[in-house]
């Protein structure tokens, strides 16, 4: 995408669905995100302070650009209720140019 930044795929948990469609709203109404889909349910399994934990969980599939990143991180980190919320950035390495140039017209 040259100087406009590289496409993102942002995936982020939460606590619930409610905090998910909070998080999400706020990223795309604050130009953040182009897109954030929600799945409600999903179930996750990890290591927290010594212990194997499972916890049920909402996921959040963001759509942004590496411009917005930094920026969203912060975001989320404001407006989330884990001390470490897991936000993970995977790069697009190709896709309709059509969406992609949405993505990043929609995060300026």
């Amino acid at each position: 995408m040259g100087a406009k930044g590289k496409i993102y795929v942002v995936l982020i948990t939460t606590s619930s669905k409610e905090e998910a469609f909070k998080i999400s709203r706020t990223l795309v109404e604050e130009r953040l995100a182009a897109c954030a889909n929600i799945m409600p349910k999903i179930t996750s399994v990890y290591r927290w302070q010594g212990k194997v934990e499972e916890a049920p969980e909402a996921l959040i599939i963001v759509k942004t650009t590496s411009n917005a990143f930094e920026r969203l991180v912060s975001r989320v980190r404001e407006l989330h209720s884990y001390t470490v919320p897991e936000i993970i950035a995977l790069p697009v390495e190709a896709g309709y140019r059509d969406y992609l140039n949405w993505v990043v017209e929609s995060t300026h």
